[in-house]
This record gives C-alpha cells, sequence and structure tokens, in this order.
C-alpha cells in the first residue's frame, strides 16, 4: 500500500481543487490519501464526491499552533469536524486569516512591494488565505523567483519583515481538542528548521506526555540525519512515525506521494479513531 498522509486543496493554500487532488492522487498510485489543509475541513465533501475507485480518504486538518513564540502545525486525522468546543477554535484561526494577511500586504507596500490585497484575496479565491498565497503574488511581482524563497527573513518568514503573527492554538489545548472530537494527532515535520525556528527536542517529550500519536519524519524538510533523529525521539517516547508529501499542487516542488507511510503504522492511526472513519472510493 501507498500511502499519503498530508496533502492540501484549494480549500486552504493548494492548487488543485478537492476533486482534483483525490484524482491526481489515484494516478500517482495511491492507496490511501489524507485531505489536510490548513484549519479547515471544507473541501472533505468534494473530495468525497469524487472519490476514485480503489483509493481510500482520510479527513483531516493541519492545525496552526503555538509554543513558546514558536509556530508549529499539528495534524489531526479522522475527529468528529462537528465536535463543537473544535469546531469553535478552528473557527477561530480562520476568522484570523483575512486582518492578518492583509496586515502582511500592508506591510508589503510600506517596503516598496506594489502587492494589492486585490490580487492576494483572487489567488486565494475560496480558500483559507494564507502566506502562500500572499508569496504567490510576490512571484507574479518579480520580487521573488518562487514560493519558498518569499519564506525568508527579508520577507514572510517567521519575524520577518512583512510577517504578521495570527491566533493560534496552544498545542497542548490542539491535542485536547481533537483527542475529545475522537481523532489521532501528529506532529508535523517538527524540525524543519529551513522554515525558521523550530520548538526544542523537549518539547516532543512534552507533547508525548500529553497525548500526542505520533511525529511526521520522511518529509521533504527532513534530511536523512534529521529522520534519523526523530526515530529515536518516537522510539524514546512511544510515539508513531509517519512519512508524506506535504503537497500543494504546483505551489510547491513536491509530488504526490513523494514519501509515504508505513501501512502498519497507517493501521494504527485507524485503531486509535473514534471520531470518523477512513472512506473507501466507489468511483466518485
Amino acid at each position: 500500500m501507498r500511502i499519503d498522509l498530508h496533502t492540501h486543496s484549494t480549500a486552504s493554500d493548494g492548487t488543485d481543487t478537492p476533486a482534483e487532488l483525490v484524482r491526481n492522487a489515484a494516478a500517482a498510485g495511491l492507496d490511501v490519501v489524507a485531505l489536510t489543509d490548513h484549519d479547515t475541513v471544507g473541501g472533505h465533501q468534494e473530495a468525497i464526491r469524487a472519490l476514485p475507485e480503489g483509493l481510500t480518504l482520510v479527513t483531516g486538518a493541519e492545525l496552526s499552533c503555538r509554543l513558546n513564540g514558536v509556530s508549529l502545525h499539528m495534524l489531526a486525522y479522522l475527529f468528529d469536524p462537528a465536535e463543537p468546543a473544535f469546531a469553535r477554535e478552528r473557527e477561530l484561526v480562520r476568522d484570523d486569516r483575512v486582518p492578518r494577511a492583509q496586515g502582511m500586504v500592508a506591510k508589503l507596500r510600506e517596503l516598496g512591494v506594489p502587492v494589492t490585497w486585490e490580487r492576494v484575496a483572487e489567488i486565494a479565491g475560496d480558500g483559507a488565505v494564507g502566506r502562500p498565497h500572499v508569496a504567490t503574488a510576490l512571484v507574479e511581482l518579480g520580487v521573488v523567483d518562487s514560493v519558498s524563497d518569499a519564506f525568508t527573513p527579508a520577507w514572510l518568514a517567521n519575524g520577518g519583515r512583512a510577517y504578521v503573527e495570527k491566533h493560534e492554538l496552544d498545542p497542548f489545548e490542539a491535542i485536547r481538542l481533537v483527542k475529545a472530537a475522537g481523532g489521532v494527532t501528529v506532529f508535523a515535520h517538527p524540525l524543519a528548521l529551513k522554515r525558521g525556528q523550530c520548538v526544542p527536542e523537549s518539547a516532543i517529550g512534552e507533547l508525548a506526555a500529553a497525548g500526542l500519536d505520533g511525529i511526521e519524519v520522511d518529509h521533504m524538510d527532513h534530511d536523512g540525519p534529521t529522520r534519523a533523529r526523530l526515530r529515536g525521539l518516537a522510539a524514546e517516547h512511544g510515539l508513531l512515525t509517519t512519512g508524506s508529501s506535504d503537497y500543494h499542487g504546483s505551489r510547491k516542488s513536491c509530488s504526490l506521494g513523494e514519501y509515504t507511510t508505513d501501512p502498519e503504522i497507517y493501521g494504527e492511526i485507524v485503531r486509535r479513531a473514534a471520531g470518523a472513519f477512513p472512506v473507501p472510493g466507489a468511483g466518485g
């Protein structure tokens, strides 16, 4: 089985619609794909309706969190999307995205970049607007060569010249909320240093003690020694280890199934979940 547990659609900052994403996942030879848009479940129903026969969908989300001033992302799988407390918290995070993006546009204009909020909103479309949409506007203007080049201290990286903070969950509270909604939690790309500051390794143990289920190890932003270190930390703290593409369509260079999760690990994630079940494709 080929299993990719971290992908994005136009419901947040990917370039494939949810329907396109599941069709592309099947074409890439995947057996299981998780749709984990940022702080939203808005793409799930479209993905389910379009799900090709032979492909299983894991519903999820990637949650924006912050610990001691450092941003981190938490993957949540197979939770009940209607659980009230968790739904309210996701809404708070989403509601903060527009003023945050507008603030980044304002900072960029102060730096002499002729970016407009109207264009950023157009790029985001119906998705949850975020830094990748602002970065795409910078690429269009020729300010940077690629979206990843915009995530530097000169521009949009954490603490960068045009960075604006947003409402983010405490990761311990995120774990509690996901568990209460019957879901499973995996710390996304925990040592992706190229993205900016990461939480200390000691935080992984603290999160494990609070109920964290796993850490994402095989990821494009982790080199070989980093993956080895993370596997050691997972063994030390009794955590599951996953692998995934973090696919964003044409917005990033990674491809679906570039990294995958062991079927036994996937089976354990499904076994632990109580809020939702994986959805088998019926040829939609």
